[in-house]
């Protein structure tokens, strides 16, 4: 997931110029067929780094649905996307 996230992210020109960093941290729900919904930011930074976070999420690929007692669930997971300006 991590190495999906540093291949795809895109840093936001706005972030970029007034050198924003930080972390955003997402909430979603994993569906028993392993697609991704209800992406909310949980604790955002601005400047564009909410919307590229959420973007990324979007791109995703499925993902392996949590099971309980034999039956596949819903899960809530929390994701922190790391925005870090390269020096």
């Amino acid at each position: 997931m991590y190495a999906f996230l540093n291949d795809q992210i895109r840093y936001p020109r706005l972030a970029k110029e007034k050198g924003t960093e930080g972390k955003v941290y997402l909430q979603f729900v994993v569906q028993p067929n392993g697609t991704l919904a209800n992406i909310k930011v949980l604790r955002g930074l601005g400047d564009g780094c909410d919307e590229e976070a959420i973007r990324l999420v979007e791109q995703m690929p499925t993902w392996i649905p949590a099971e309980q007692e034999g039956r596949k669930v819903p899960l809530y997971y929390t994701l922190r996307v790391i925005f870090k300006l390269q020096r």
